[in-house]
């Protein structure tokens, strides 16, 4: 099956018409799966919402809708808000999935090596990534940041002497990686040409000055584990919803309205997935999804992901609070920060240089009273490895294997171990 490629719609009235000519099939999909089949599966706008809870009690093939044996590969989520959820796929899943990872504006071809610094292991992350790049030749260094064998001080060696075009991480690991190289003494990385990012909200002070830090272009994917790249960048920094590979609404907290556009929290219908159909499937992310124009010309609604905003002193998010600590002159070096909220009182502590704690400190607390006039802010500057500590930017992790037979002077203590 021939899956839908930008450009085949000139306009949202054509994309919505893909969107229905597909719905029926995607529907009768959902039946095929025990939970929908118990459940009932509605036209649409009747359908009620599947949550995280829904595949945590369909643990683990309550929600599948084609043979076992049809499946090409598992996953399991994080568990970052909970016990984590199943999701599976099939091999023709996976074709959908590599192509929407894959849509990036830089391109990814056969003369790129790329550095998947995402989990591989049960998330999907790193196997989406890994996936895109062999469909388009390129090769691939699996740099998985769950695993001891690649710490820091090994990435910046592997992307220095590989010269590695393009990296696939957390935002965070990009700073992580501009320290350590620091610490080492790189200087410049003269093949890089892109900096793929997803897994946390990214704002776009953060992102400008990681793009100012390793002098190229940084471009956004968003996603999840049950449902592959949602979202990705056009050329002009806008990100968009992949609207043409699924249904996309926006539920109101509040009233639990679903509408096609506004803020609220993402409810997704994928229109391409075989072995998991999931019917309005709510992903918990606050968003703004806008209709606007672009000039790229995609014809794709538009999305920010706003992260959390459940601040007991109003509306701040981690998003809205990186764009003030990133807004700060890139002079004084402030990459790293924390805050803690506690009532309408909010800790923040900053890593600054010792020459301009004092400046960094105030100009960040102003700017918080100033966005945030009901919240009593409080900023501590700490010092350079106050919150990266020089240790685990410079460290080199034992690796072994288990074994049996040691020499003399050897610690056997270690015969168990395994990293």
């Amino acid at each position: 099956m021939r899956l839908p490629q930008i450009g085949d719609w000139n306009d949202f009235a054509g994309l919505a018409r893909l969107q229905q000519d597909r719905l029926p099939a995607v529907l009768a999909a959902a039946e095929r799966s025990p939970f929908y089949r118990k459940r009932g599966v509605a036209p649409l706008p009747q359908q009620p919402l599947t949550t995280k809870q829904d595949l945590r009690d369909a643990y683990p093939f309550g929600m599948l809708a084609t043979a076992r044996a049809d499946l090409a590969t598992y996953h399991e989520s994080s568990g970052s808000s909970g016990d984590a959820t199943a999701s599976y796929y099939t091999e023709a899943d996976w074709t959908d999935l590599a192509e929407r990872f894959a849509r990036k504006w830089v391109g990814i071809t056969a003369a790129d090596t790329m550095m998947v610094r995402t989990p591989y292991a049960l998330m999907i992350t790193g196997h989406l990534a890994h996936a895109a790049a062999r469909r388009h030749g390129a090769t691939v260094v699996p740099a998985d940041n769950r695993s001891l064998a690649t710490p820091y001080s090994r990435v910046v060696r592997l992307l220095h002497d590989l010269d590695v075009t393009l990296t696939w991480s957390l935002p965070t690991d990009t700073l992580l990686w501009a320290a350590a190289a620091r610490v080492a003494g790189y200087r410049d990385f003269p093949a890089l040409r892109a900096l793929f990012v997803g897994g946390e909200p990214l704002g776009a002070a953060r992102k400008a000055r990681i793009g100012r830090v390793w002098g190229v272009p940084v471009v956004q994917e968003y996603g999840a584990t049950e449902t592959g790249s949602l979202a990705g960048e056009c050329r002009h920094g806008t990100m968009h919803l992949w609207a043409d590979r699924a249904v996309f609404e926006v539920q109101d907290p509040a009233t639990g309205e679903l509408t096609p556009a506004g803020r609220g929290r993402l409810v997704v219908t994928p229109l391409f997935r075989e072995a998991m159909p999931l019917l309005r499937y709510a992903i918990e992310d606050e968003v703004e999804v806008s209709y606007a124009a672009c000039p790229c010309g995609w014809h794709l609604p538009t999305v920010r992901v706003l992260g959390r905003t459940d601040f007991a002193a109003g509306d701040l998010s981690q998003l809205g609070l990186e764009e003030l600590v990133f807004g700060l002159p890139d002079e004084y070096g402030v990459w790293f920060w924390r805050a803690r909220a506690d009532g309408d009182r909010l800790r923040v502590q900053i890593e600054v240089a010792d020459r301009w704690r004092t400046d960094a400190a105030g100009a960040l607390t102003a700017a918080i009273r100033g966005a945030y006039p009901d919240i009593d802010a409080h900023v501590a500057p700490v010092p350079a490895g106050g919150l990266v500590p020089f240790g685990l930017l410079t460290a080199r992790a034992e690796v072994m294997k288990p074994r049996g037979l040691f020499a003399a002077g050897e610690d056997w203590d270690t015969a168990l171990r395994y990293y």
